[in-house]
């Protein structure tokens, strides 16, 4: 979508449609599973057991044009922390980078954003980092939830889908994903808000971010707004 955008920025076309398209692979489910990194049962993310993945397939496609839309891109920030191959910064400094960035291009503060899709995995590390940087710009009030427990990750899809799941909160009616897990929080991460069955806001939030964080430190967080 940031690739979309800049496209469109700089003239070169009209209209972009960009997405994400990922079918399952037995070679890459070997491949994780030989990293430890597969749960056998529903993943869990932010929870004291979880371990590990689901891997899934999908897609999701946008077309991003400069005519008005009740739901626009308003801003998107990248980095890439490059502290390891397959693990991210533990501190969560990619991650916040990403995220201020999305912020900045947005022209809103942190305040404004009123749900946050989180990328979490239900590994150890990411969700270590991507909770201790959530809680650092946006506090422990802020709405947020993991999709993957209900979509599985679905890698090359897996931002596209979450983006496509963003832009259904900002235009619904205040439902939120709820995060679904086990319950048990992990007590040494921030307890930032997990979104619980059923609950909503009074009305659609007016800005969402959507994370992705990816191998090799590349990080990106999108948000929508809804005018």
């Amino acid at each position: 979508l940031a690739s979309g955008a800049r496209l469109l920025r700089a003239g070169l076309c009209d209209a972009v449609l960009v997405g994400g398209v990922d079918a399952l692979c037995g070679m890459t489910v070997a491949g994780f599973t030989a990293l430890d990194s597969v749960d056998a049962a529903r993943c869990r993310p932010m929870s004291a057991t979880r371990a590990g993945i689901n891997i899934g397939e999908g897609a999701a496609l946008f077309v991003l044009s400069r005519e008005p839309s009740p739901v626009r891109l308003s801003g998107y920030g990248e980095s890439s922390d490059a502290h390891h191959i397959s693990a991210p910064e533990p501190g969560g400094r990619g991650a916040l980078a990403a995220m201020r960035e999305a912020l900045a291009r947005a022209g809103l503060t942190p305040a404004d954003i009123g749900y946050l899709n989180l990328h979490g995995t239900a590994t150890p590390q990411n969700d270590a980092m991507e909770s201790r940087a959530v809680a650092e710009l946006f506090g422990l009030a802020l709405p947020c939830s993991s999709t993957k427990p209900l979509t599985g990750h679905a890698l090359g899809a897996a931002g596209a889908i979450e983006a496509a799941i963003a832009w259904l909160t900002v235009a619904g009616d205040g439902r939120l994903p709820v995060h679904h897990f086990d319950g048990v929080r992990d007590a040494a991460l921030p307890a930032i808000a997990l979104v619980a069955p059923h609950q909503r806001l009074p009305g659609a939030p007016r800005h969402v971010m959507s994370n992705s964080f990816a191998f090799g430190g590349n990080n990106a967080s999108l948000v929508l707004s809804h005018d």
